[in-house]
């Protein structure tokens, strides 16, 4: 199934997010914005729902052997391919395909300004959904993803849990070490940016720092 589902009423505290993702720019979110020409297409699922601690987000650890961002904590995602209508349906199936979570239970509020991913190539676009109707979740591909977590969001936001992630290249970004992972990178990067914009990050020490998990 990749078809979006009928609307569902968005819980309170999602009501920020739901306005930021209508008017926010793609400057606002990241510094990388895609190039006028180039890029593959892709798209990716940022999928808020409610679990036994709360508020939650569902993320994969990509496996280590997959060519693009081996062993990284991302959203579920990958390329838009032929047979999607849109990227929303890429995002419904690639979250399907990795995660096996079920497209019905996910209503789509909103889709963010497509971002780039130098060092893929990705022209990514953000999908917002609320899981209204949970699933089972659960590795579908070991050859793609490694796990599949539901981290709650109030992990993100604890300012114990976050940090300044720098890179032996030179690049330095956010970080959060939650769910037992160092997410960094992209996904990192834009849920600081939304935290921050929906005025839900609290203040944090950017003094403390990390590096990234070998494989790069």
């Amino acid at each position: 199934m990749t078809s979006q589902p009928s609307a569902a009423a968005l819980p309170d505290w999602l009501l920020p997010m739901e306005k930021l993702a209508q008017n926010v720019l793609a400057e606002q979110l990241s510094r990388f914005v895609p190039p006028p020409e180039g890029g593959r297409e892709s798209a990716v699922l940022v999928l808020f729902g409610e679990g036994e601690l709360g508020p939650d987000l569902l993320i994969i650890q990509r496996a280590s052997t997959v060519s693009s961002h081996a062993g990284q904590p991302a959203f579920p995602g990958g390329a838009v391919d032929d047979s999607d209508s849109s990227v929303v349906a890429a995002a419904l199936r690639e979250a399907e395909e990795e995660t096996g979570v079920d497209p019905s239970g996910v209503h789509i509020f909103g889709t963010l300004p497509a971002l780039f991913l130098p060092a893929s190539g990705f022209v990514v676009t953000p999908v917002l959904g609320w899981w209204h109707s949970s699933s089972p979740v659960g590795v579908v591909d070991p050859g793609e993803v490694e796990s599949v977590l539901r981290i709650p969001v109030s992990e993100f936001l604890d300012p114990a849990n976050r940090m300044l992630v720098v890179h032996p290249s030179g690049y330095e970004g956010p970080g959060f070490e939650v769910g037992g992972l160092l997410v960094w990178g992209f996904t990192a990067g834009l849920l600081s940016r939304l935290f921050a914009l929906a005025g839900w990050e609290l203040a944090w020490d950017s003094s403390v720092t990390r590096t990234p998990p070998e494989p790069w």
